[in-house]
């Protein structure tokens, strides 16, 4: 199958012919000066018609800057999802309308082809809350649409991806920092293949120095310039006359301020230290937040080709493990993935060269070719409950020497049982009594809590995926015979199917895809997205929820669910 790939600008259409079985290039191009000798958008695809000639084109896929709270995942393109876009034009104005544009102008010339919106938005939709929502009134912010969205995401996605899969390992495994350093620069936390923070905000505007966006400032500047310019002039001065270009006072084109910051020009060099600055900072807040890094992964024009950058943002670094290789920094870098770090360095940094037209092909493929479910195959709900699983040597400080579990009963999973032993959970706040210990014991630690829970407690549980407990919550645990304080183990469960091998053929899904269940019926009709599917042929057909997650939808004994949507992360194979 071919997925033809748009990019479309006011000014400029960037286009990319992928053929998805080898997942390399057939074309590729850029029709530019569109409002000068090309007049419309419609002519530049014109454009690209021509240069398609007998090149079949099987399902076309559209970059969308902003997709709002509205789109938080890829969509086919229909009249409402056309008309929900325009609403969302004043989220992004120098990029969403000319997006729209190309749109119309593509579903025009391919009246019959599947037509795919992805979002640069949409990787950094599962944000935690307390990094997606800003410390504004919450009616005003509710009012105008204002948090945290991100952007870059499929640049941000396809670099974690490829860099773990250069170290042999998957993302899910690694706490990444991406650097997307070019005109446009964000940063991003990747943890364990999740976006938990990213430096652009609501707009592109926020975040680090860009080649001519001011990235973060204080919002009394605004104050300040608006005793003499009108929000028109603010914006523009912004968003393009700031950056690299408003220090250096010449230019927004990295090259060209270094060059003159070598001749003695010191707006030029300020310009430099600026910029790096921006970036080292971010990459030590996120270190703080991920409670450390395995990866950092430059991308983009400047990531992908100035040595010189890199080193100045790699500089004083060691503390966080990294040990910066000159000789492998200056090599030349025409490969896809190039280490910089040495062998010796405990945190990997990597140089990646982003295809973010690669990646929008992938999740125009998975949204063209979602396989039909059987529509008599749904899957039972079950509510988990707070519990613990403990290793040997834990249960025997908490039960005494020589104990073992006791059955209770048996749960739904093939071998696994509630025992009569249970636990008071211990936290900083307050206490919860009568945790039950579900059986048999486990090689680690791990004490499953809801949201609800952990503020009784006065704890940050991070939400993980069963057996990722490394770096998780600290908690005490009282039992009959003693108390063990751990320094690991307390987690908000990742909510996941279990799935016999039988029902994930019927499912068409695999172990580890990420899915959608829509929750019918019920007196609140609910669609939980981030749904892990884990394949074991020891597994019975089942989601499990936490307690807040089946209040949410009301949830009652019996109901089920449908999966309705297999993210990209279904499609994913190894790069060529």
């Amino acid at each position: 199958m071919n997925i033809l790939v748009f990019n479309c600008g006011s000014s400029s259409l960037k286009y990319q012919l992928i053929d998805m079985q080898s997942e390399t290039s057939l074309l590729k191009g850029q029709v530019e000066k569109i409002g000068q000798t090309v007049k419309t958008h419609q002519e530049a695809i014109a454009i690209v018609v021509d240069q398609l000639k007998e090149k079949p084109v099987h399902g076309v896929g559209h970059r969308v800057v902003h997709g709002g709270s509205v789109f938080t995942k890829p969509v086919v393109i229909n009249a409402s999802v056309l008309e929900e876009l325009q609403a969302l034009n004043f989220l992004a104005p120098l990029h969403n309308p000319y997006n729209l544009q190309g749109i119309q102008a593509a579903l025009r010339t391919w009246p019959k082809l599947k037509q795919v919106a992805v979002f640069d938005t949409s990787f950094h939709a599962g944000l935690p809350r307390r990094a997606k929502y800003y410390g504004l009134n919450k009616e005003v912010a509710e009012e105008f649409k204002i948090q945290k969205f991100g952007f870059h995401g499929p640049s941000h996605n396809y670099v974690s991806d490829r860099a773990s899969e250069f170290l042999g390992v998957t993302a899910k495994d690694l706490k990444i920092i991406s650097l997307h350093l070019g005109n446009g620069a964000s940063a991003c936390a990747v943890e364990y293949g999740k976006s938990v923070e990213t430096s652009m905000g609501m707009t592109p505007l926020e975040g680090l120095l860009m080649g001519t966006r001011s990235g973060d400032i204080d919002p009394g500047v605004i104050f300040a310039l608006a005793k003499k310019y009108d929000l028109d002039d603010i914006e523009n001065i912004l968003n393009k006359k700031s950056g690299l270009l408003g220090l250096s006072g010449l230019s927004n084109d990295l090259r060209d301020i270094q060059d003159q910051a070598e001749q003695g020009n010191d707006d030029c060099r300020l310009a430099i230290n600026a910029f790096a600055h921006r970036v080292r900072k971010y990459i030590g807040a996120y270190a703080a937040v991920m409670g450390g890094v395995d990866l950092i992964v430059f991308t983009g024009g400047i990531g992908e080709n100035s040595a010189s950058m890199r080193r100045r943002v790699l500089q004083r670094l060691d503390f966080l493990g990294v040990d910066f290789d000159e000789d492998l920094n200056n090599e030349s870098h025409d490969k896809q993935v190039q280490m910089i770090s040495s062998n010796r360095s405990r945190t990997k940094v990597l140089v990646v060269k982003t295809n973010e037209e690669l990646m929008i092909a992938k999740e125009t493929n998975v949204m063209i070719n979602k396989a039909e479910v059987s529509a008599d195959l749904v899957i039972p709900i079950a509510v988990s409950a707070r519990h613990l699983h403990l290793d040997k040597e834990t249960f025997a400080k908490l039960f005494g020497e020589g104990k073992e579990p006791t059955k209770y009963k048996d749960i739904s999973q093939p071998g696994q049982y509630a025992c009569h032993e249970k636990v008071n959970l211990i936290g900083p706040r307050g206490v919860i009594k009568g945790v039950r210990l579900l059986g048999p014991l486990r090689p680690a630690n791990q004490i499953e809590i809801s949201r609800t829970d952990e503020y009784k407690l006065g704890v940050d549980a991070p939400i993980r995926d069963s057996g990722k407990v490394k770096d998780s919550a600290p908690i005490t645990l009282e039992g009959p015979a003693g108390t063990v304080h751990l320094k690991e183990g307390l987690i908000c469960a990742r909510r996941h199917i279990h799935m016999h091998p039988n029902d994930a053929n019927k499912l068409n899904v695999k172990d580890k895809d990420v899915v959608e269940i829509a929750i019918k019926g019920g007196p609140r009709d609910l669609t939980f997205g981030d749904v892990l599917v884990r394949v074991k042929d020891s597994y019975v057909l089942e989601m499990h929820i936490d307690t807040d997650e089946a209040n949410a939808c009301e949830l009652n004994k019996g109901m089920a669910g449908d999966l309705i949507y297999q993210s990209v992360e279904t499609a994913k194979g190894h790069f060529v």
